[in-house]
């Protein structure tokens, strides 16, 4: 069905939860996700730490969220260069997606992650949330610039900055913000993401970069939205 659509796996979500202490059940968990993505044809997992993550809960995603002990993040670093030695063995790469409402949110916490994790542990660098969590395209583009030899997966998100707003002026949560119209598709909010592709095809990154827009379907027709994005993408980065 794939081969006959011309679809390629090339990733996958993976929840990690060494910071809470569940290293044996998490790497139990990972080789089996592992296994399947490689089987399918994948060479990168996406993974997130989701130990105190509030993404899914209705807890202000700026004012509560989560923050990791040293302990924690030890654990999380080491966690996370474990992974990264089994996913060698397959020829594949382990990368960590910063999201909004977990531990590894803001580019400090990306910063710290990085700089205690060793260099075959990837960074899922992801436009949407680096500009929703520091409001800023110069910081998200900061990250792309100092990360670029351990980027290897990219997710392209925009974001809508007037409820990017909101949800800081009334203390919304995660899922509030994404039902209000959080992200969208390149092109379609305030990311200038002709940088991006700019700073990417510079270096000669050979990766996947995925369109990713989690909005109400009754709302943003997603063939639409699709071609919206293949438009944007194509107009801008040649591809």
């Amino acid at each position: 069905m794939l081969d006959i659509r011309g679809i390629e796996i090339c990733n996958a979500w993976f929840s990690t939860f060494f910071a809470n202490g569940d290293k044996e059940k998490t790497i139990e968990q990972f080789i089996e996700h592992m296994n399947f993505l490689h089987a399918m044809g994948a060479r990168v997992i996406g993974c997130s730490e989701q130990s105190k993550s509030i993404q899914g809960t209705t807890l202000a995603v700026f004012e509560e969220k989560a923050i990791f002990s040293d302990e924690e993040w030890r654990l999380t670093a080491e966690g996370y260069n474990e992974l990264a030695r089994i996913a060698a063995e397959k020829g594949m790469r382990v990368t960590l997606h910063h999201h909004m409402g977990t531990g590894i949110q803001t580019t400090e916490e990306i910063d710290r992650f990085m700089a205690m994790t060793d260099e075959q542990v990837g960074l899922l660098y992801d436009t949407g949330h680096v500009y929703y969590s520091e409001g800023s395209q110069q910081k998200m583009l900061a990250v792309l610039e100092k990360y670029l030899p351990r980027i290897f997966h990219v997710h392209l998100k925009d974001v809508r900055d007037e409820v990017v707003a909101d949800v800081r002026e009334n203390h919304l949560s995660f899922l509030e913000g994404v039902k209000k119209g959080t992200f969208t598709v390149p092109g379609d909010g305030v990311i200038d993401f002709k940088p991006v592709f700019k700073i990417l095809d510079d270096y000669g990154y050979k990766g996947w970069m995925v369109v990713e827009a989690e909005q109400d379907p009754a709302l943003a027709n997603p063939f639409e939205y699709a071609v919206k994005a293949r438009k944007y993408i194509r107009e801008n980065a040649g591809l």
